[in-house]
Parts: C-alpha cells; structure tokens; sequence
C-alpha cells in the first residue's frame, strides 16, 4: 500500500509539471499584452523571457520533491540525502516566491497608466505568501528530520 501511494504521489507530481509546462507554453500566445505579436516577438518578451527564468526554481522543486518520495520509497527518508533534498526544496520555494514579489514590484511600479495591474498585483501577493507558508513548513520539516538523523546516528554509534 505504502509502495502504491508513493508511485501515485509521483505520478501527481509529474502531471503537474507537465500542466505547468504546457500553461507557459500555451498562454503567452493567448494573454492580452502578446496577442497581437508574432511567434518571435512573444517568445522574445522581457517579462515572458522572466516568467521562464523563474519558473526553473519551480521545476526544480518539484524535481526535488520526486527525489524525496524516491527516498522514501526507498526506506531512505531518515537519512542526510532527504534532509538536503528538503533543504533545496526550502530555497527553491524561498527564490520563487521572491521572483514573483519583483514581478509584482516590476508590475506595479512600470505599468501602462490605462491598464489596471490590481488582479495581477493579487496573484502576485497571494502566491507570494503561499510559497513563504511553504518555504516555513520546509524548514520546520527539515529541522525534524535533521533531529530524527542526528538521534539515529547517535542511537547507531551506541550500539
């Protein structure tokens, strides 16, 4: 059971990834600011070209967060492998959520006087606490297990 829930938390990250990836594909070319660009100048896009930078410490934690169910799997989780994955997870979130907060400064500082940036500027806002409540749990976690390794460590010199 444990086995089978595990390949299936796996398979749930996957299809996120590749929801993630076919929505920056697929939405550049649908958003109102490129609508109306060629195929090169959306692609070409200073805040798309930023978007696609970002999005690489999203991926990674999502790579990341695989390796830690492998782990897992694997009966490894009280180990210093899981408790460096769960450490990289933990800046993965810390960066994204600081490059959505600069997107949103971005946003709100350099806007078309005639567009209204506040639905943004929300999203910005929201997903920027949600990755600094992930980033938190992250680090509460890491600390446990850190405390769980050092004890086994101990608990295996002792004996």
């Amino acid at each position: 059971m444990k086995r089978i829930s595990i390949i299936f938390l796996q398979a749930v990250i996957v299809l996120i990834g590749i929801v993630a990836l076919i929505i920056l594909i697929r939405f550049p070319l649908t958003e109102g600011r490129a609508q109306n660009l060629d195929m090169f100048s959306i692609y070409a896009d200073p805040f798309i070209l930023y978007g696609y930078a970002s999005s690489i410490a999203f991926f990674v934690g999502l790579y990341k967060a695989f390796k830690l169910l492998a782990y897992i799997k694997q009966d490894q989780l009280f180990s210093q492998n899981s408790v460096r994955t769960l450490k990289s997870m933990k800046y993965c979130t810390i960066i994204l959520g600081s490059l959505i907060a600069v997107a949103g400064l971005f946003i709100m500082i350099f806007h078309n006087k005639d567009d209204d940036p506040a639905g943004f500027l929300a999203m910005c806002i929201i997903t920027t606490f949600i990755a600094t409540a992930i980033a938190t749990a992250l680090a509460v976690l890491e600390r446990i297990l850190q405390n769980a390794v050092d004890m086994k460590t101990e608990n295996d010199l002792t004996i």
